[in-house]
């Protein structure tokens, strides 16, 4: 990892604390961005890598984080889009947009977007942490994407993780003849503070005993993203492909449409589109 670049949202703890804490020993330079600014100082000044604070809820801030990473970064080998979060109430950003989607799909998909000069000239991999989620609980609605008509916690968060999948796979399909090499991968159900936002089912996961009996730690949700970022993308893994943990996980029959693909990239468009005031 000598020489290499890397980018990782939602680091400020969790799997992508300790994912960067690895790829910083294995060599490589290692940028975080994180929503805490306590969190992601601390993690940051922990590792001396640079940091950037960011609220994935303002497109704004995505924005900005955008064109300080260009300017900052001529070279970026390796993105890893691994914020995202579970809400549990229906609440629309300031961008319009419903939270669930927007945290875990559109800000994501924006930022890497914004990088795309910088990421073709890199012969970049984008990492997209996604969840089983993807394929128990999204449907993707065109019609309907800030869920007015269908709203429940499940489902939002669902559909924000088959965005992950939905993206991933269209990327590929858009940019991998000019060097893009992207992949989806759910880590695994890990004990983190991923859903201290969430709904009180997530909430009695996450953080009672339960967690101990179907959560994996956070050091054992950080090898996937690990293993993705070290290994030879179109060997050790399929470009455009969807893992879970380590191999080939089960798709959404959304994400084999491909149709679908291409219609959902260009609404997630049309909602950045009018988010800009």
């Amino acid at each position: 990892m000598q020489n290499k670049v890397v980018v990782i949202t939602g680091a400020s703890d969790g799997i992508g604390a300790i994912a960067a804490a690895e790829l910083v020993k294995k060599g490589a330079t290692v940028v975080i961005v994180g929503r805490s600014p306590e969190k992601t100082k601390r993690v940051g000044e922990a590792l001396s890598v640079p940091y950037y604070v960011v609220d994935f809820s303002k497109l704004s801030e995505v924005r900005i984080l955008a064109e300080n990473l260009k300017q900052q970064y001529p070279k970026i080998d390796i993105l890893i889009n691994n914020a995202g979060g579970s809400f549990g109430k229906r609440e629309l950003t300031e961008d319009g947009i419903e939270k669930n989607l927007q945290v875990n799909h559109v800000a994501p998909f924006l930022l890497t977007n914004l990088l795309m000069d910088t990421l073709i000239a890199s012969q970049a991999t984008v990492v997209n942490t996604s969840s089983v989620a993807s394929r128990a609980l999204g449907k993707i609605d065109l019609g309907d994407l800030n869920l007015e008509k269908s709203f429940s916690a499940f489902h939002a968060y669902g559909n924000g993780k088959l965005g992950n999948v939905l993206f991933t796979k269209e990327l590929q399909r858009r940019f991998g003849d000019k060097g893009i090499h992207a992949v989806a991968v759910h880590p695994g159900n890990v004990a983190t503070n991923f859903a201290n936002e969430g709904n009180v089912i997530s909430k009695l996961m996450y953080h009672t005993f339960l967690n101990k009996l179907v959560l994996i730690s956070p050091q054992k949700g950080a090898e996937p993203l690990i293993w993705l970022a070290t290994s030879k993308p179109g060997i050790d893994w399929e470009l455009g492909g969807y893992y879970e943990r380590f191999k080939p996980g089960k798709l959404n029959p959304q994400a084999t449409d491909v149709k679908f693909l291409s219609d959902f990239w260009e609404a997630t468009i049309a909602l950045i589109k009018k988010s800009i005031k």
